[in-house]
């Protein structure tokens, strides 16, 4: 009965540490904008070494803004670099409803959203690749914009 009490408490504390941790991402990152001012030369940057190509990923953008963050919306493009080529794509998420309420998650006057840009999205061959966002507004710097980021997970 001693053993089995002694297994139970050993096996709780080994799921209550390792059973949170998510080993699923490979990069995961945030870019605090200065001044809450997002300019086109600021862009957020990820190395990822792929090592399977037989795996699929999702590719998340992660964004903060303030409420004073004037648009319902917001364009970025996605750069997919490696040492051959590169590619991008364009993106539109909306950040409001038509009522002004925001969609994200919000803490305070700010709100946060994670976004999926690639899934099951599966690179063509091992080897590091880069990532960066940039954003494809008018307005040079967006304003009210806290933090950006990226986040690249491998699909369980």
């Amino acid at each position: 009965m001693k053993n089995r009490s002694f297994f139970v408490l050993f096996a709780a504390i080994f799921l209550l540490l390792f059973g949170g941790c998510d080993t699923s991402n490979i990069a995961d990152i945030n870019h605090t904008m200065p001044a809450r001012n997002w300019s086109y030369a600021d862009k957020v940057k990820v190395v990822v070494d792929i090592t399977d190509s037989n795996k699929a990923y999702n590719i998340y953008f992660k964004l903060r803004h303030t409420s004073d963050y004037r648009y319902s919306n917001i364009f970025v493009l996605l750069n997919l670099k490696t040492a051959q080529k590169k590619r991008n794509r364009r993106y539109e998420f909306k950040l409001a409803q038509a009522d002004g309420a925001w969609n994200g998650s919000g803490s305070g006057n700010v709100y946060s959203y994670t976004f999926p840009l690639l899934t099951n999205f599966k690179f063509p061959a091992p080897g590091k690749y880069e990532l960066e966002l940039e954003q494809n507004m008018r307005d040079n710097p967006l304003t009210e914009i806290s933090d950006v980021g990226i986040k690249v997970a491998v699909v369980n």
